[in-house]
């Protein structure tokens, strides 16, 4: 742990206050924890509000300072340590004749293959370009706390969005015609936004940004941007246009006994637009985040179902359904000027030289490298339609009950991912500044917490699946059959809830080195066998319970395959350790469920069921995590209680 602690990013680790921070955290690391000797998972030397305000105004920005740190987090040096001071501490406290030290060789622990950050050529005579202020105390909890409330809002939108389809249009053959435009939104978001992308352009901005930190020539950043910005506007645009003109046969493909397909071919031709809208969105969005701003990037959801809503009350009456799918092609539009003025602001941050020949942006974005992770996502959304697939050949209701178990289900895999949406950026910039132990530790601890938190949910949703369905559904034409074979869907659903979250993490440390790699595609391949081999098996004797269980299977296939391989192709985290810490959690989450699920079936009425047994499922599995020393949940605790201190005091710098 000395050599890791050892190695530097940039910034000095000693503060104002004589505490000793960890260099690594300089460039976007994993915050520290002010608990020594435990995982340090949320919480970090300082607060920095540059995330909220999506611009430069709450950040302080710092050179790039090539001093080396020797401090070790459980060993802080004293207020009379020699050690230079941070360049923000106050005047009196830096010696006038400080002079810093020449930068270390990074070649011990190093994957030699990995980009560099490093500039090809000798640096020009202009000054460095700021790098990113250092990370401080909170950062990444405030960042994940913010991504997960505009997230919730965005999807309490969209349920909103749903409810004025079936107040405006019915459940008919029209709003059928829009569903089967929907598709187009779907695939979209997920190529584009959400995986797809992200995973090539965040580690391409990260490693611009460390070569602009170590000054190369002219501005590595809006060199990326000007190479890829261009070409990437224009097969956005091409696709566009190939879905509208190919609607015909993606409609009768899609759904061939649509009883009004001319409808849907109007649908899909409006909704191709957004294409244009998704693709601009993500860019900005990889860009933002890679910048560490996360404000913009979280509200696109919002304004995206606000668009569409709005459309449907002003357009409705004239255009019919139609109206929503205008609405979709909007939100898109409204996604990308909600970061336009963020993104604009980041590559305006100051006037640079012309590049140098031979500094082109787009060598870290490759075609080979947008394939695989364009495949990727490609392949995991593509479960979606198989499950749909095999349930249409069940009674009717099968795929409303497998549709409505998934959204629910989904919900503790989504708000365990906010973490990684925050360190994705992290991780790839510590391989951009060849780090590969900082990246490691980050990825160990996304593991381990997000492991934790989907367990809670998983576990939760397990024991409590009736009363969360007929609190949310049975109302209606949803009757109290629909409600149970609902939860019994949601339950075999919630099983496969670990695999989603572990594929979502460990997929990110494949990509984040800004190389293509084909591994994970075939996992995921392998995953969709397991899925269509698993769900023709089971259909028969259990139903539409045997697809879920199919998926739940086939995710973890992924999840295990791609836990296999991460080594040179990725990032080498520690197999054995990070497989006993998942066991710890795993095991609470059993005895959780069972206790829950005892609990909330004593009482009759929903809502006392569910208080009981999810209060019960949260005590029982934090308190055996606790006792099992699992490193998820101890370290994210005292965080919590440090930020809820602070929020609570109003300290906030």
């Amino acid at each position: 742990m000395a050599s890791q602690n050892q190695r530097t990013s940039g910034v000095s680790s000693s503060t104002p206050n004589g505490r000793g921070a960890e260099p690594a955290e300089a460039s976007g690391g994993p915050l520290e924890s002010t608990v020594s000797g435990k995982g340090e998972w949320l919480v970090g030397p300082g607060v920095s509000e540059g995330f909220l305000s999506g611009g430069d105004s709450g950040a302080r920005e710092a050179p790039a300072d090539p001093r080396v740190s020797s401090a070790s987090p459980a060993h802080p040096p004293s207020r009379t340590s020699a050690a230079p001071p941070a360049p923000d501490a106050p005047a009196h406290s830096r010696h006038p004749r400080a002079v810093r030290a020449p930068r270390p060789s990074r070649t011990a622990g190093r994957a030699p293959a990995l980009p560099s950050a490093r500039p090809a050529g000798p640096s020009t005579s202009s000054p460095a370009l700021p790098d990113l202020a250092p990370v401080s105390r909170g950062f990444l909890a405030k960042a994940t706390l913010v991504t997960a409330v505009l997230s919730v809002a965005g999807a309490l939108l969209g349920l909103a969005r749903d409810q004025a389809l079936a107040r405006l249009f019915g459940a008919g053959s029209e709003t059928d015609a829009f569903l089967v435009a929907w598709t187009i939104p779907e695939f979209a978001s997920t190529l584009l936004i959400e995986d797809g992308l992200a995973f090539a352009l965040v580690p391409a901005f990260s490693l611009a940004l460390a070569r602009r930190a170590q000054g190369a020539p002219g501005d590595p950043v809006r060199a990326l941007v000007v190479a890829t910005l261009p070409r990437l506007c224009l097969a956005f645009v091409a696709v566009s246009a190939l879905i509208a003109a190919t609607a015909p046969y993606l409609v009768e493909a899609l759904a061939p006994g649509l009883p009004d397909p001319a409808l849907a071919v109007d649908c899909t031709r409006f909704a191709a637009v957004c294409v244009l809208g998704f693709g601009l969105a993500g860019y900005c969005s990889a860009a933002l985040r890679a910048h560490r701003r996360f404000l913009a990037p979280a509200a696109i959801y919002v304004a995206y179902n606000t668009g569409i809503i709005t459309a449907m009350f002003v357009l409705g009456g004239q255009w019919g359904v139609r109206s929503a799918a205008i609405g979709v092609a909007i939100g898109g539009g409204l996604m990308v000027l909600v970061q336009l003025p963020s993104f604009v602001r980041q590559l305006c941050r100051k006037q640079v030289a012309q590049p140098e020949s031979g500094a082109s942006g787009d060598r870290a974005v490759t075609a080979a490298l947008v394939a695989t992770v364009l495949l990727f996502a490609l392949c995991r959304q593509s479960q979606t339609l198989i499950e749909r697939y095999l349930a249409s050949t069940l009674d009717a209701g099968a795929i409303s009950h497998l549709n409505y178990a998934q959204k629910v289900a989904q919900i503790p895999m989504t708000l365990s991912m906010m973490l990684c949406t925050v360190t994705f950026p992290v991780v790839a910039r510590a391989l951009a500044d060849g780090d590969i132990d900082r990246a490691r530790s980050r990825v160990e601890r996304d593991l381990a917490l997000a492991t934790c938190m989907v367990l809670l949910g998983a576990a939760t949703v397990i024991s409590c699946a009736p009363q969360i369905i007929e609190l949310l559904f049975q109302r209606g034409a949803f009757t109290a059959q629909d409600t149970a074979a609902t939860a019994d869907v949601m339950r075999v659903y919630a099983l496969g809830l670990l695999g989603q979250t572990l594929t979502g993490v460990l997929v990110r440390s494949y990509f984040s080195a800004a190389r293509p790699s084909w591994y994970p595609v075939a996992a995921m391949a392998a995953g969709i066998v397991a899925t269509s081999w698993i769900g023709a098996w089971t259909i028969g004797p259990w139903g539409v319970c045997g697809i879920a269980a199919a998926n739940a299977v086939g995710i973890t296939v992924t999840a295990v395959l791609l836990l296999a391989g991460m080594g040179p192709r990725s990032v080498p985290i520690r197999k054995r350790g990070a497989l006993r810490e998942l066991s710890r959690p795993v095991r609470a989450a059993v005895v959780a469920t069972i206790a829950g699920t005892f609990v909330a079936g004593q009482v009759p009425s929903a809502v006392p069921g569910l208080a009981a047994g999810g209060a019960t499922v949260a005590a029982v599995f934090v308190l055996l995590a606790w006792a099992l020393d699992a490193q998820g949940v101890v370290p994210a605790l005292r965080s919590l209680r440090s930020v809820t201190r602070r929020l609570t005091h109003g300290r906030c710098r």
